[in-house]
């Protein structure tokens, strides 16, 4: 189903085309919602941008266009404000129809893509041996996120962890493993090391601290390499203790992954220096080979290298993104790949896809997309830490949004007096609190950092996620009092009258296009945003219009008026990893 939106845009641009000639064709209209509802929908401003070019005045350029604007059979008579505003209005009958369409459809006037896209999501990503913390909480939402998305339209999408399970570091671990659990490297069943963190904490300590500990690490590194089996065998048993860790996050964020470590691609990086070799591309600079870089300069102002290459023969980060990154293109066949990562790597992904693409390694029709986020701040404005200063643990986090939506939700109950399970409370409890941290999360601008406050994201008023469940929450009660039965209203007609009726309509047709604009643009604010003006919009409806005390065929026209809001809401917040509720 063609959006609205996408059909008015047409036909303003098929209008210019008609009054001023094929060279305007696919003109932006510059198509905006009116600030006054009194001026209409939608305004098109383009005939102030074509002035110039036109050589005409803008009232003279919007009144051609509105001669050759053929839209009689969905808007009123277009109105020339201004020096050459053309406002549109919608016809309630067109609405009428449009909504009834929606209404019919299981994805609510959603199309699927065409083409529909192999794309590859890099998100999450944290290394092996270390503990998730509130950094890794960014890339890992916004990833399902825009995932998510990405599948609903259709694409076919590849959700890969990129974990740090290789380097230097290991030799450190392992050897530190050998002489506390020998029997790890030996023993074909699994071994529980404990608390891993504490275990990466004392392996550090005694690499700064003993030389000969410090040797025998480097000496495991090469063990590691080369594949001696006692150290493979260790290698595997913190990589395996990392991803139970690991996976109690995912399965708390309700987040599917795919893990390819940076292991995975070790086999593949002498390739990357061979072949940057024999395309002229890598130089020698101190011992180190690397890449000049086009654009980058250093602090004495000569181009900087990327180093693909170290000195001693080792590889870095950027071999493995460039390794990568073939292998997503020859073997995936990516058509997209998307990188979710902190903007401080910004520079990083912006020098490995210049070398990648002078190495003629990224197709044309292959699009490399980095996806930046800001920092978690506390509420005194600086990097979100624990009171002793430590970076403070996602697992940590994540309980603590759940005991005090737990505590908002038993005060509730108190004051209203209601009897409740402990079932319940756990359940809404737990959807409430990781619901909570996840909306505060991708409401934000991701390229900005945000304040994280508990007091704020579980607040029931405002743009917070126990907000847009409310809402849902209180369809689901309509349909409770009233022993209404949704799926048997599909064969009325939907009737907009009252204003709020209206305004609730046009937000509801407005789905579709929100949803192409976060997958093309990879912002998941828009959607938030979106759901949470049609959160207020409902509101204003429930309050001003009588639902289940109205007339017949008025009453049904509003149960289905909510019931859609209910639906869209719950694809939604789907989209952004958020469940809904029947009861609060």
């Amino acid at each position: 189903m063609l959006s609205t939106l996408d059909d008015l845009k047409h036909r303003l641009q098929t209008a210019l085309v008609s009054a001023f000639g094929p060279e305007l064709e696919g003109t932006d209209p510059v198509l905006v919602p009116t600030n006054n509802p009194k001026f209409g929908d939608y305004q098109a401003n383009v005939a102030m941008s074509l002035a110039k070019q036109l050589k005409d005045k803008p009232r003279a350029i919007a009144t051609k266009i509105v001669e050759n604007l053929t839209i009689d059979d969905i808007c009123e008579a277009p109105q020339i404000a201004g020096p050459g505003f053309i406002n549109l209005k919608f016809k309630t009958d067109y609405l009428q129809t449009q909504l009834k369409a929606v209404y019919a459809d299981d994805r609510l006037g959603v199309p699927t893509a065409a083409p529909a896209l192999r794309t590859i999501v890099d998100f999450s990503s944290p290394n092996i041996a270390k503990e998730m913390h509130v950094g890794h909480l960014r890339s890992t939402i916004i990833g399902e996120c825009i995932a998510r998305t990405l599948e609903f339209l259709g694409h076919d999408v590849l959700r890969l962890n990129h974990v740090g399970d290789w380097g230097t570091q290991f030799g450190m671990l392992i050897t530190h493993l050998r002489d506390v659990c020998p029997e790890a490297t030996t023993e074909a069943s699994s071994v529980d090391i404990g608390d891993l963190v504490e275990f990466y904490k004392q392996a550090k300590k005694r690499f700064d601290e003993d030389d000969a500990f410090k040797t025998q690490s480097r000496e495991a590194v090469v063990d590691l390499q080369s594949g001696k089996e006692d150290a493979r065998r260790a290698w595997q048993v913190l990589c395996e203790q990392s991803r139970k860790e690991f996976q109690k996050i995912y399965d708390r964020l309700d987040i599917t992954i795919q893990e390819r470590g940076e292991s995975f691609y070790n086999p593949l990086l002498d390739n990357v220096v061979t072949d940057l070799t024999s395309l002229g591309l890598l130089e020698e600079d101190q011992g180190a080979q690397v890449v000049f870089l086009e654009g980058f300069t250093n602090k004495d102002g000569n181009p900087q290298p990327l180093i693909v290459r170290k000195s001693d023969g080792g590889f870095n980060y950027a071999t493995t993104d460039l390794a990568a990154i073939r292998q997503r293109t020859i073997d995936e066949k990516a058509a997209r790949i998307i990188y979710i990562t902190d903007a401080g790597q910004a520079n990083h992904f912006a020098q490995v896809f210049q070398v990648a693409n002078r190495a003629n390694w990224i197709p044309e029709a292959v699009e490399l997309v980095h996806v930046p986020f800001g920092l978690v701040k506390g509420e005194d404005g600086k990097k979100l830490k624990t009171r002793s200063g430590e970076t403070v643990k996602l697992k940590s986090l994540l309980d603590e949004a759940v005991i005090r939506a737990e505590k908002d939700l038993k005060q509730r109950i108190t004051d209203e007096n209601r009897d409740e399970s402990a079932d319940f409370i756990q359940n809404v409890s737990t959807a409430v609190g990781i619901g909570a941290v996840k909306y505060a999360d991708l409401s934000q601008n991701r390229t900005s950092d945000y304040i994280f406050s508990f007091d704020k994201m579980l607040a029931l008023q405002g743009n917070t996620a126990p907000y847009m469940l409310y809402a849902y929450v209180r369809v689901q009660g309509i349909s409770r009092k009233g022993g209404i039965d949704f799926s048997q209203l599909g064969d009325a007609a939907i009737l907009l009258g009252d204003e709020a009726e209206l305004n609730l309509a046009k937000h509801l047709l407005e789905l579709d296009t929100v949803v192409v604009e976060v997958a093309r643009d990879l912002f998941p604010n828009r959607l938030c945003q979106y759901l949470f003006e049609l959160s207020q919009k409902f509101n204003q409806f429930y309050d001003r219009c009588s639902v289940l005390q109205a007339d017949e065929p008025q009453r049904t026209s509003r149960l289905m008026l909510c019931d859609l809001t209910a639906r869209t809401l719950k694809l939604g917040l789907s989209l952004l990893g958020i469940p809904v509720l029947g009861r609060m």
